[in-house]
């Protein structure tokens, strides 16, 4: 099968409809490329074993921190520490960002609540 391009403003505009619901672009090695509209605020959180790197590639977030928060717009990459305590949230109404982490990454890590997706769903 040949490989297949996306457009990942596109696909996230027409099949992400829910904020911190995110959908796999692709699968690169034992690692997967996440797509999400973030919202207001999501759950505190870390991911024991799992760096996350986040590109925000519209709009703008904030990562915060228990020391501080990072604040990203479009362009801007980071990549947050396995076992560092965060929390996402929004700057602007649904900006839209990538993520990168290994496939088997639960979006709320060590802390389980309404927004945890176990269910993933491709654009």
């Amino acid at each position: 099968m040949a490989p297949r391009k996306i457009n990942l403003l596109k696909a996230a505009d027409e099949k992400i409809s829910a904020v911190f619901k995110p959908a796999i672009a692709g699968d690169v090695n034992q690692s997967q490329v996440k797509v999400a509209k973030f919202g207001a605020v999501f759950d505190w959180h870390a991911h024991e074993h799992e760096d996350e790197g986040f590109l925000v590639l519209r709009g703008q977030i904030a990562i915060d921190f228990r020391d501080g928060a990072v604040e990203l717009g479009e362009g801007d990459f980071l990549v947050v520490p396995r076992g560092v305590e965060h929390r996402p949230r929004s700057l602007t109404h649904e900006p839209v960002v990538l993520m990168f982490e290994p496939a088997t990454t639960l979006n709320t890590g060590n802390a389980k609540s309404d927004l945890t997706v176990t269910e993933l769903d491709r654009l």
